[in-house]
């Protein structure tokens, strides 16, 4: 009997769609649009600080809002995503499209309350992007898990590249509403995109699984934790890295536009976005090398060194912030202050394996909000009332912190995470 061809057609389009390197390119440019967007603000908020008179703590106030909104969503987002696992190609479109709306909000703000309002939406997008998205590679990718999701955060660490860059460039002749508003095009063209091509990422298990209720899932999750005990201190390290880095780039980009002060708005803008670039655009280069290198000679052994170096480089930037040494500081954060992460989030996906992943990224998120929410608010303050030097020894500290909780956690060995995937 002869094929149709109409079905052959499909079934080739639904194999290509549920193929490695198109999953793994796929989501990665969709980190990257995400990232594009969200780092370019950190270029804008010179700009929004002068447009609104706003404080330092006001500004701090902004990264806040967004680990609030990140952190809420989170918790009840994982455990809903790992329920709704056959429709994730939805989730991912719904939150393209939400991400859009909410830096068209940004761009049209009215008053400093607006803008907040705008962040919020574009920080739930974000945060429920990532747990659909995370879930799937950890699935796909058994054997080369950090490698994976260091690539994924490679297509983040692009736009955070690109987006920097391009951004301080447009501020030279468009303000940062204009800008905002015809980024916000982007993610809202995209919808219908993404839709298409990974309407089949969830679609690998059975169709006739039985389903399970919320309940039932929260009751996985906390079971989870209640075996691996190791959990607990992942996410501590997760959750002090997230106060460091969620302190850090905002009031970098204040040292870098405002304490800099380099001869101007638009000048300022371009050495902004390029600095920026610099610092993510190492690590471009270097996150896969290191996702690599965790999941062959595990993941300790890359995290240990690396918060190491982030506390000794940003205690630096006091006394060498300037001049080439401010370029050389920032080129060296850069290889290790975006590919931390992934392997934070393998090591706990080494342990739960599929039942619970996205359940457990949303554990994860939500605790990375109850410590790091206050972080910017701590950092502004300090900005306020002592100076720049001040915020970067407290964000260092922190960072040091986590060295030594780090340091007392013991990590699964990989071979052990190839084990658990079938739980």
């Amino acid at each position: 009997m002869a094929s149709n061809p109409e079905t052959t057609n499909n079934n080739g389009l639904r194999g290509i769609r549920s193929s490695a390197p198109f999953i793994l390119s796929g989501l990665s440019a969709g980190h990257g649009i995400f990232h594009w967007f969200s780092q370019s603000f950190f270029v804008m908020l010179p700009a929004v600080m002068a447009t609104f008179g706003l404080s330092g703590t006001q500004v701090g106030a902004i990264s806040t809002t967004r680990e609030i909104v990140s952190g809420v969503i989170a918790l009840p987002g994982g455990v809903i995503t790992d329920m709704v696992r056959q429709h994730w190609g939805l989730v991912l479109a719904g939150c393209m499209g939400l991400f859009g709306i909410g830096w068209l909000i940004m761009g049209t703000a009215p008053t400093y309350p607006v803008l907040l309002i705008g962040m919020a939406a574009v920080a739930a997008a974000a945060s429920m992007w990532h747990l659909p998205a995370a879930a799937a590679l950890s699935r796909r990718f058994t054997e080369n898990r950090g490698s994976a999701l260091s690539i994924h955060g490679v297509g983040g660490s692009i736009g955070d590249v690109l987006g920097p860059w391009v951004t301080g460039f447009l501020l030279v002749t468009l303000a940062w509403t204009d800008v905002l508003t015809i980024y916000a095009v982007v993610p809202l063209l995209l919808v219908v995109v993404v839709f298409f091509s990974f309407r089949d990422i969830g679609r690998t298990a059975s169709e006739d699984a039985p389903k399970i209720g919320f309940r039932e899932q929260m009751a996985n999750t906390r079971l989870s934790f209640v075996e691996h005990p190791r959990l607990w201190g992942i996410m501590a390290v997760a959750g002090l890295r997230g106060m460091a880095n969620v302190g850090f780039l905002p009031f970098l980009a204040l040292y870098l536009g405002v304490t800099q002060d380099l001869d101007g708005l638009d000048l300022s803008s371009k050495a902004l976005g390029l600095h920026f670039a610099l610092l993510v655009g190492v690590g471009v280069v270097a996150a896969p090398a290191i996702g690599h290198l965790s999941d062959r000679a595990g993941r300790k052994l890359v995290l240990v060194p690396g918060m190491l170096t982030l506390c000794a480089l940003t205690a630096l930037l006091v006394p060498f912030g300037d001049g080439i040494g401010l370029i050389i500081i920032l080129a060296l954060l850069g290889v290790f202050f975006f590919s931390d992460q992934p392997i934070l989030t393998a090591a706990a996906l080494d342990i739960v394996g599929d039942r619970v992943a996205a359940s457990t990224l949303g554990v994860f998120s939500f605790s990375r909000f109850v410590l790091a929410a206050a972080s910017p608010l701590i950092a502004g303050k300090l900005y306020d009332e002592v100076g720049i030097e001040a915020t970067f020894y407290y964000i260092a500290g922190i960072y040091l912190l986590a060295t030594v909780v780090l340091l007392v956690v013991p990590l699964t060995p990989n071979h052990e995470s190839r084990e658990a995937v079938g739980d």
